[in-house]
């Protein structure tokens, strides 16, 4: 059943055909997402920064503070550190990098003004923003910025923070406004990394402690399993910006909870509610879904039995029904898919779905199951976050769907940080359904299966797909990169290293006393433009 909520569209927009075409004069898109090819847009942005949207200039007067319920404690406090999603859509409000993306999935200036890459695609020089100051008072400086990108690729200790940045060789200060970063091979998806935060030089492990940033919002306290309150940054380099004076981001574990709170107005805004929960708050909420960059799946850990038959995993492909997941849970609104690529990155996406189907092939998979020994099916422990009433629904269907070709399986509930210490990085499990996000590059969703990838958790392994995506990391032919994009999907499928389901709409509950509110192509809350509306 559709629900009655509206449906906002937004559609990851890239600029690689632009970064390829203009390599010596890069630069960044202004506020509209256009380019700031020209001289006049350029001294604009290094004026004024981004410009606010006309809807935000008109909206009501600053102040007041709102109260954002999520799903998940944070994993750190450290912007170089943190991996878990949950946690960078809230430290996106206090951190920012060189760029930044926008509701539209382009690339803005942040701390940068402008950047250029050289024809080569092996040096990247940005000019720094006047006057961006850190939140405690400190102007940004070269140094900063030579440390932060220091430090995320490795070059400080060995340890790169972000794999995608461990290609850079140096980080030189060409004078105090301009920073000069050689990396060892070109990559066109490269850009996109540097929105790793800049913090203060030195501040090292502090970072975790005592947060210092440049975003729109800045740190006041955080209370394990509670949350996390920021409050208004009057000095950011934004004009106008943030509306609100306070931010809350509380902690709401159970789902049942979150739906009482919301409907007794202790929380504002909720994001990824169920088709049941958006049923519920149609009437006293905005209800507005838009394409998530969240990726659905069964996560069939290839290193234990029977699971590291391909065999059996192909008959769990066979044996799901994605179109009932996507009905019961997200009443239709989600996208299937067929591999970890978001329909949204339309230049390389393909759809697969044809392969296993999307209803479910029960004669297909017992078939299956028989050729690799298991005429009468095995056990299988899907073990699920249990704060995540989306990913639980959908386990109750997959569960039944596994029954009907001899699987017996059962869901195991568990707490988010036992998932993510013993799951996502123990790797001690059967299965899993979660979700993973895109930071804006196909190649970040498509890197966690190399083989010695340390976001690999299914433990997947081919030499043919780890040879393929270095190829599509070298090349700087876009077609070319599509087309090796394509044969990783491929491999992907043929293998069945995962049993994809889908990309669920981000459905949220917003207050009717609210507006600003913006959506984005990835997975974050932006608390900039919120404001309250006028009486």
């Amino acid at each position: 059943m559709k629900t009655g909520f509206h449906w906002k569209k937004k559609l990851c927009s890239f600029l690689f055909t632009a970064l390829l075409a203009t390599a010596v004069l890069g630069g960044c898109a202004d506020g509209t997402g256009e380019s700031s090819g020209d001289d006049s847009s350029k001294e604009s942005m290094t004026e004024s920064g981004a410009s606010v949207s006309e809807e935000v200039q008109n909206g009501s007067d600053h102040g007041n503070s709102v109260v954002v319920g999520i799903q998940q404690d944070i994993d750190s406090l450290d912007p170089h550190k943190a991996t878990a999603a949950g946690t960078k859509e809230i430290l996106f409000n206090i951190f920012e990098g060189l760029v930044k993306p926008d509701e539209n999935g382009n690339l803005i200036c942040a701390v940068a003004s402008d950047y250029t890459i050289s024809e080569d695609g092996l040096v990247y020089t940005f000019i720094l923003r006047d006057n961006v100051k850190f939140h405690n008072g400190n102007v940004v400086t070269a140094e900063d910025v030579k440390y932060s990108l220091e430090r995320v690729s490795g070059l400080l200790d060995g340890t790169p923070l972000m794999s995608t940045m461990s290609t850079i060789q140096a980080v030189d200060i060409i004078d105090e406004k301009t920073v000069q970063v050689t990396v060892g091979s070109a990559n066109t998806e490269l850009i996109y990394s540097f929105v790793a935060a800049i913090i203060p030089a030195g501040s090292g492990e502090e970072a975790a402690a005592e947060p210092v940033g440049t975003g729109p919002f800045s740190y006041v306290s955080y209370t394990p399993q509670e949350g996390i309150v920021v409050e208004k940054n009057p000095e950011y380099w934004q004009e106008g910006l943030p509306y609100l004076d306070q931010v809350t981001f509380k902690i709401v574990n159970s789902p049942d909870t979150a739906l009482l709170e919301l409907q007794g107005g202790s929380i504002d805004i909720y994001a990824y509610l169920t088709d049941s929960q958006a049923q519920a708050l149609q009437d006293t909420f905005q209800v507005i879904a838009s394409p998530s960059n969240v990726v659905q799946a069964l996560f069939l850990n290839n290193a234990v039995e029977p699971l590291n038959d391909v065999r059996v995993r192909q008959a769990i492909l066979y044996a799901l029904d994605k179109d009932a997941v996507n009905d019961f849970v997200g009443g239709g609104n989600g996208a299937l898919i067929s591999s970890a690529m978001l329909p949204t990155l339309q230049d390389y996406y393909v759809d697969l779905n044809d392969v296993y189907g999307t209803g479910a092939n029960v004669e297909k998979a017992k078939e299956l199951l028989t050729d690799a020994g298991f005429p009468d099916g095995f056990d299988l422990e899907i073990a699920i976050p249990s704060n995540y009433e989306f990913h639980m629904q959908t386990g109750e269907v997959v569960v039944e769907h596994l029954k009907a070709v001899g699987i017996n399986a059962t869901i195991q509930a568990v707490e988010w940080n036992t998932w993510l210490d013993e799951i996502y990085n123990g790797r001690q499990y059967q299965a899993t359904i979660s979700g993973i996000t895109c930071d804006m590059t196909p190649g970040y969703l498509l890197n966690r299966f190399q083989t010695d990838s340390k976001k690999n958790f299914i433990n997947f392994q081919s030499e043919e797909y780890d040879e393929i995506y270095q190829k599509a990391q070298e090349t700087l032919d876009l077609k070319e990169k599509a087309e090796y994009y394509a044969q990783l999907q491929q491999i992907l499928v043929d293998q069945a290293g995962t049993a994809f389901l889908q990309v669920p709409a981000n459905t949220t509950a917003i207050s009717k006393k609210l507006e600003g509110y913006r959506f984005y192509p990835i997975y974050v809350q932006d608390m900039s433009t919120v404001r309250f509306v006028e009486d």
